[in-house]
Order: C-alpha cells, then sequence, then structure tokens
C-alpha cells in the first residue's frame, strides 16, 4: 500500500512529505525531534518540526487512528478547547518494505504543558486550585456537548496561562464517545474514571519522588470531581421563582454569563395557579466572554483573557465622548454612556480601541521577549502591571508608564521562564 496523508489544510501534506515515514517512530532522528514535556502514552508520541510547525506525531493502529482524528475535528467544530488534529498517514512502511503503524499528526499547542509536569515542581495552593478549576471546566464542556471521553488524565490534558488563570486541553481523543446527550449514568462513569487516573498518576509521582508532600494525591482528584458537579449544578438546575419577578431570571443568566457560559436555549413554565414560574437553562455554551470579544473587536482569546480585556474595554469607551447612550451595550455592566446620542456605536469604539490602544501597547512589548504568551496573555500581563504600580503609588500611573516599567524591570528577570516553549 503506498504512502497516504489525509490532511485537513492543503499545505500540510507537503511539509509534513519532508518528515522520516520510513522509520519507526522511536527511532526518528534528533533534527527532526523537538524536546518538549510530555506526559506518558500507552503509544509512542514524539513532537517533530514540519515547516514551520510543530506537530504531535503518535503511532497507533489506522481504525482508531482514524478514529481519533474524526472526534478531534468534530470537537473543533463543537468549539470544545482540543488539540487540532492535521491529518492521519497510512501506508508506511521501513526502508526493507516492512509495514509500520500509521501515525495521527496533531498541530502542538503553543504556549501549553501536559497537567502532569505541573505537579513535578513546587505547587501553590492558589496555583492547584486555578489548576483544578481549569480541568473541572473542560470535563464539564465536554458533557455539555455530549462527549464522554473515557481517559481524562493529567497526561492527557494540557494546560497554558489564560490571565491568571488557566485554560485546559483535551489532547487524547482515542477512548471518547461523542453523543446527542449524556445521561446521567455515562457522566458519573467518567467522571470516576477521571477521578482514578488523576489520583494514580499522583501516586506514581509521589512513589517516584516527584510529587511535592503538601499535594494529597486522593484528595486531589476528589477535589475536581467535587468542583465539577458544583458547576454542572450551577448550569443545569431548575430555578423556581415568585411569579412577576423576572429579574431573578435575568439575574442568573447574568451569573451564568460570569462563569463563561452563554444559555443558547431556555424553558420558562407558569405554574397553573400563576403564583411561580419555573426557569431552566436547556443549552448552555461556553465561551461567553470569547465570543463577546470577538464579536466587537474580532480578537480571538482565552475566556478568562477575553472577560479581562472586555473589562479594560469597557473602561476605556466610558471615556470616550462619542459613545451613545442609546445604543445597545456590548458588556453587561456598562452603563448609559456620555455625550453626543448620535455618537460612534460600540463596535466602532471597540475597533478603535484595537487600533488605538491594545496592538500599541502589545507592540510596544519586544518580540524577543514576549516568549510563549500571545498578544492577549501580553496585554493582560501589562494590566496587572499597572493595577500593582498604581496601587503602590496611589494614583493611577497610566498604561505608557507601566509599560515602560514591565519592559525595563520585569521582563529582563523573567526571560528565561518567558522563552518559548519549543526553545527548551
Amino acid at each position: 500500500m503506498a504512502l497516504q496523508i489525509s490532511a485537513t489544510n492543503p499545505e500540510h501534506p507537503a511539509l509534513l512529505l519532508e518528515l522520516p515515514w520510513q522509520t519507526p517512530l522511536e527511532e526518528w532522528p534528533e533534527k527532526h525531534l523537538v524536546p518538549l514535556p510530555r506526559g506518558i502514552s500507552r503509544h509512542v508520541v514524539r513532537y517533530a518540526r514540519a515547516g514551520d510547525e510543530i506537530v504531535a506525531v503518535k503511532e497507533l493502529a489506522e481504525r482508531p487512528a482514524l478514529r481519533e482524528y474524526g472526534l478531534l475535528r468534530d470537537l473543533d467544530r463543537l468549539g470544545i478547547p482540543a488539540v487540532d488534529a492535521l491529518g492521519v498517514v497510512t501506508g508506511r512502511t521501513d526502508t526493507a518494505g516492512e509495514p509500520l503503524e500509521p501515525v495521527l499528526i496533531t498541530r502542538h499547542l503553543g504556549g501549553s504543558m501536559p497537567y502532569r509536569s505541573m505537579f513535578e515542581t513546587t505547587l501553590r495552593p492558589a496555583t492547584m486550585d486555578r489548576l483544578m478549576d481549569a480541568l473541572a471546566v473542560l470535563l464539564v464542556r465536554l458533557h455539555l456537548a455530549g462527549f464522554a471521553w473515557g481517559d481524562c488524565s493529567l497526561s492527557n490534558t494540557l494546560f497554558r496561562r489564560d490571565a491568571g488563570a488557566y485554560a485546559a486541553y483535551l489532547v487524547d481523543a482515542e477512548t471518547g464517545e461523542l453523543h446527542q446527550r449524556l445521561s446521567d449514568g455515562q457522566r458519573d462513569y467518567d467522571l470516576d474514571l477521571a477521578r482514578v487516573n488523576i489520583s494514580g498518576e499522583l501516586l506514581d509521582l509521589e512513589a517516584s519522588g516527584a510529587l511535592h508532600p503538601s499535594v494529597d494525591a486522593i484528595e486531589f482528584g476528589t477535589a475536581i470531581c467535587d468542583r465539577y458537579r458544583t458547576l454542572w449544578q450551577e448550569l443545569t438546575r431548575t430555578s423556581v421563582y415568585p411569579a412577576g419577578k423576572y429579574h431573578y431570571i435575568e439575574r442568573r443568566i447574568r451569573r451564568l454569563n460570569d462563569l463563561g457560559f452563554d444559555v443558547a436555549e431556555m424553558q420558562i413554565e407558569h405554574a397553573s395557579n400563576g403564583d411561580t414560574v419555573t426557569f431552566v437553562p436547556k443549552v448552555v455554551d461556553a465561551g461567553h466572554h470569547q465570543r463577546q470579544l470577538l464579536r466587537l473587536t474580532g480578537l480571538d482569546a482565552e475566556e478568562n483573557q477575553a472577560r479581562r480585556l472586555l473589562n479594560d474595554l469597557e473602561s476605556w469607551m466610558a471615556t470616550q465622548d462619542d459613545y451613545a447612550p442609546g445604543d445597545p451595550p456590548p458588556l453587561p455592566r456598562i452603563s448609559s454612556g456620555r455625550g453626543d446620542p448620535h455618537g460612534a456605536r460600540p463596535e466602532v469604539l471597540a475597533h478603535r480601541w484595537v487600533r488605538d490602544v491594545f496592538r500599541p501597547t502589545v507592540r510596544a512589548v519586544p518580540y524577543e521577549l514576549r516568549g510563549a504568551m500571545d498578544p492577549a496573555e501580553i496585554y493582560h500581563e501589562l494590566l496587572e502591571h499597572r493595577w500593582y504600580l498604581s496601587e503602590r503609588a496611589q494614583h493611577d500611573i497610566g498604561l505608557d508608564t507601566a509599560v515602560r516599567d514591565y519592559i525595563d524591570n520585569v521582563l529582563p528577570k523573567a526571560r528565561e521562564t518567558l522563552q518559548p516553549v519549543a526553545d527548551d
């Protein structure tokens, strides 16, 4: 059988043909490989360069490779945080003509690391909380979309920074199943598998002496499940309110928005006696702030980054004299505005903020010092630094001053940790 590459992008086959497919993955030459941290896997996995891309290459049988490729594309279509599937290579043979296993190719998620690698270092309690929250949110998002993972673990989950928090990404979808809707039993089973896998990996690290003594392996796995159940309950519970108190429904929706979720569909029922109203959020979509930021500015960011950028945009818009009070506010908390009632619409002001504030601020940071941070994370860091300096000075020091101080006094000291992951 001839070598075949099934890819999602017409540019990728040409790049991927440069890789040594006639060599077993375990024996690939160092010149093709990129030394990145990775979790444990039942398959051989390597990071490699394909043109300007860094890709993850995993050897496995043809049927599961094609199945996982399809599932990852489905998750991308559903907007679930997962690695991008680039292609599947079949028909591999070695130089002697002997068959080699097919491979699945995914794009490396820039600036990310496996969850497992974090627990091989000293973790602060606040960092552990953020990691647990991110993993719980990922599991909830998967289950809301009808996806049963079947193999959630520290090795199969990547994280990357998201405005002081972390965003979790699915890496391995080999055992996953996509349904129209998951039953409570399917969710509970998937959650129990996650608890066992996570605690098991932590016990493995503990046995090897790599786990910090402050981390309780069993308690950590259980805590993630507890956070999952709390979030799931908030997103899906039925609420009963007094008739006429419709602002209670709006308040519930705003609370879901604050958690980063949109109510795409809801069910409202009046009691037969007219005394109460029952509200059920039937379809809940994650990425509320991401969608809002993308609609207004065209910027694509993580959820917490988007929340932070929207807050800054809101503050900036309040200072603009041409914001029209009659326009619909782009953000839940924007007040009536000020100035000429025939002023600029929110979308116009938002693009002005991108042009005059966001882009110049990010570009002020030398490219070679940015490391693995994307523009949204850089802007968040600068806002944090501005807040810190302003608190110390007891007055707002302004963004330009904060940027200069950040470049002069923060980035030089942190340069090693800010280098791109691929250069480690």
